[in-house]
């Protein structure tokens, strides 16, 4: 069992590599691969829906004729799980991405989107470059500035941080409460305002008196009465004495 093991081959002296046979393969052999599925797709044929991460065998060929900057295409050939039905797709080294080829259709993925935005005013930007020495110059002030008013914000919020960070809970709390108590104090002063220009808008018909506010410090014996007319308390005694002297 130990020389299964041995990582060292013996070569006899008159070895020649040049005599060993080569085996002739077909241009375009189709090798069987274990992989996952690098995007959600769509069935064509039963319309299940199959997920990226998906594990499966697949059947591994070479696209003729297809390269890109020197790097050669590949195509994979694996079936729905479902209904069995034949899906492909192929590598695309251009965008380091997958593109589906037939039998199933791509999920739509925002990011890919927005990706694809970003890339096309990217190549804007770089064809306007091209011939126009103003524009490029241009386009890097807009970009200068937007770095410094990025730097300005971050620089902004740090300080605005560090100034926080000296505040205790305490502190924090005691300002809170002194807040709220102002803001209860200037609540009741706007209510009394409202009370008085309430009370101020009373009127007679005949007397262009308004009715006096009673304050909370005037004492129980005052007269309560309207200006000019006797008191309550004075009719009530007025109408005390006139039933004694009746009933002498």
């Amino acid at each position: 069992m130990g020389e299964r093991k041995v990582l060292n081959k013996y070569y006899p002296p008159d070895f020649d590599p040049a005599k060993i046979p080569r085996r002739k393969q077909p241009k375009n052999k189709q090798i069987t691969v274990r992989m996952m599925l690098p995007m959600s797709i769509r069935c064509g044929t039963c319309g299940t829906y199959i997920y990226k991460g998906t594990k499966f065998n697949s059947r591994k060929e070479d696209c003729i004729g297809e390269t890109y900057l020197g790097i050669q295409l590949f195509r994979f050939y694996f079936k729905c799980t479902r209904c069995s039905a034949e899906m492909t797709f192929k590598t695309d080294p251009q965008n380091s991405d997958y593109t589906v080829e037939s039998g199933a259709s791509r999920n739509f993925e925002p990011w890919r989107k927005e990706d694809e935005v970003v890339d096309k005013e990217k190549r804007k930007r770089e064809a306007e470059e091209m011939g126009d020495a103003m524009k490029a110059l241009e386009n890097r002030a807009m970009d200068s500035k937007q770095d410094m008013d990025i730097l300005a914000a971050l620089e902004e919020m740090r300080s605005m941080k560090s100034r926080h960070a000296g505040v205790s809970v305490d502190q924090m709390l005691e300002i809170l409460k002194h807040s709220a108590h102002q803001k209860e104090e200037k609540t009741v002063a706007e209510l009394d305002e409202e009370d008085e220009e309430l009370i101020k808008s009373i009127t007679f018909r005949n007397s262009k008196d308004y009715v006096k506010r009673i304050e909370d410090d005037d004492d129980d014996d005052e007269d309560f009465g309207i200006p000019g007319q006797p008191s309550v308390m004075s009719k009530v005694l007025c109408s005390e004495e006139s039933i004694v002297e009746r009933s002498l």
